[in-house]
């Protein structure tokens, strides 16, 4: 049902923060992103270009969504994920 596919209202920006990720590393503010754009679109109905890169992160990172918000949990329990860097822009949790 393609035709009835949603687009969200935070697919742009998204969208360069996953292909950020396509090639970055899993280092701590990228594991956040991911775990964040994960929730963010399960079982959206749309933005399938999105949903398929967030599975191929997890791939490339050999992680399962499991390991992968285990690890996140880590590292909010611990206050690493998200620490700001100079010039960093407020990050949106909607």
């Amino acid at each position: 049902m393609a035709g009835l596919d949603q687009t969200h209202p935070q697919d742009r920006k998204d969208s360069e923060v996953v292909n950020r990720l396509l090639t970055s590393q899993p280092e701590p503010k990228n594991l956040a992103d991911l775990a964040r754009l994960l929730i963010r679109y399960n079982n959206f109905p749309g933005a399938r270009e999105i949903q398929k890169n967030l599975q191929a992160v997890l791939h490339n990172w050999q992680l399962t969504e499991e390991t992968l918000f285990e690890q996140t949990r880590q590292l909010y329990a611990t206050g690493q994920a998200y620490q700001p860097k100079k010039g960093d822009e407020p990050e949106d949790w909607s």
